[in-house]
């Protein structure tokens, strides 16, 4: 299977990506429990027109990463691993397995509680961490579990995304609601009239925010909504979508997602932490990723081959396939996006709880990836071809 320069690129991007956010994630959690504790938390906490510095980065600066997430799935669909619906359907199929299975597990032990509305927790997938673990085999992983992960969390993301417009808005304020999409539907205007200048998309997809932010809905929605009405054409490198698409990158890589990290595993452990780990929604949520994903992914890929309607590639077995289902175990990022959101109103307790079960989670299933496939992958491949 040979892998496209776009890919190849997006893959290195993410690999680095995800060493980065180990690396800025374990000086956070230093710096938040050293002596500089207090001045450290207090300054995310620091208030910038009526809003944490936290809180921008959270509504405002995810939303350049929902983005990037909208135009890298757009050119999945047009001309990558999605564009052939029978190579599709199986990183489809188990991303719905690693959706459904963990959050099945999570209500099983929460259902009727007060963190029931953590479900979606442990539906989610951290691609820069996930291929950033991946990328630690080096070239002893064949391309197409590679791109059977990439596929996979990128789909993972669109799910959280849907779970995040459907489930975790509360109250709707039906005008702005009702401006961000006349917005929008302007914006597709421009798209269909063949209007390729960035400038006209990115000044509405800024109001398009903003009025998504005041409606109710989470405005991180608009960056997936703005990718897909910036024009893709023929996905070649002049085309709009294109240009925007590797301009953020580096940015989101290195600048976005680390502020994410940092701003959210700015977490005061106390003595008695492993305390929080015995109650049902700690339980859930690390079930739900070391377990859950691994299972619901394995799971669902072997349904879609068993039903015909895909195949497993001729480099894979299914043990294979499992390992790439513990790296999706690593939910990290989104994970802590979706408790920030599920548990907003239930206390500042519950959510230190819950971060510190993911970050237990994502490395237990970070290491549980790691050390599976490199004993199923025990010779490197030889050559990569890179068309």
């Amino acid at each position: 299977m040979k892998l496209t320069k776009t890919f190849t690129a997006f893959f290195q991007s993410e690999k680095a990506s995800g060493l980065l956010l180990l690396f800025v994630t374990v000086v956070s959690l230093l710096l938040a429990n050293s002596l500089i504790q207090n001045e450290y938390i207090a300054f995310w906490n620091t208030e910038i027109g009526h809003h944490s510095i936290t809180h921008w980065i959270n509504d405002g600066l995810m939303t350049i990463f929902f983005l990037l997430i909208g135009l890298e799935l757009e050119r999945e669909i047009y001309h990558g691993e999605l564009a052939n619906i029978k190579n599709a359907i199986l990183p489809i199929f188990g991303a719905l397995g690693g959706m459904i299975v963990p959050a099945g597990i999570f209500l099983v032990l929460n259902y009727g509680t007060q963190t029931q509305n953590g479900a979606g927790i442990p539906m989610a997938t951290d691609i820069a961490f996930a291929i950033g673990v991946l990328s630690l085999l080096g070239n002893r992983i064949p391309p197409s579990l590679k791109i059977f992960l990439t596929a996979l969390a990128v789909i993972d993301d669109l799910g959280a995304i849907l779970v995040i417009a459907i489930f975790y808005t509360q109250t709707i304020a039906f005008d702005n609601l009702l401006y961000a999409f006349i917005i929008l539907a302007i914006l597709f205007i421009f798209n269909r009239r063949k209007v390729h200048h960035l400038a006209p998309y990115l000044i509405g997809g800024v109001l398009m925010w903003y009025f998504m932010l005041n409606s109710g809905v989470h405005a991180t929605i608009t960056g997936v909504l703005l990718a897909f009405v910036i024009p893709f054409g023929d996905g070649g490198k002049n085309t709009a979508s294109y240009k925007l698409q590797h301009f953020l990158h580096e940015p989101v890589a290195f600048i976005v997602l680390p502020l994410f990290a940092i701003a959210n595993t700015c977490i005061s452990i106390n003595t008695d932490w492993y305390e929080g780990l015995s109650h049902e929604n700690s339980i859930g949520i690390i079930l739900g990723l070391v377990v859950g994903k691994p299972l619901g992914i394995l799971l669902f890929s072997f349904l879609a081959v068993s039903l015909g309607i895909s195949k497993l590639p001729r480099d894979l077995k299914w043990k294979n396939i499992l390992g790439a289902g513990m790296l999706g175990g690593i939910g990290f990022t989104m994970s802590i996006f979706i408790t920030l959101l599920a548990f907003k109103n239930d206390g500042e307790e519950v959510i230190t709880y819950s971060k510190i079960a993911i970050l237990i989670a994502s490395f237990l299933s970070g290491t549980f990836g790691f050390l599976w496939l490199k004993f199923t992958f025990k010779a490197p491949i030889k050559s990569i071809k890179i068309k």
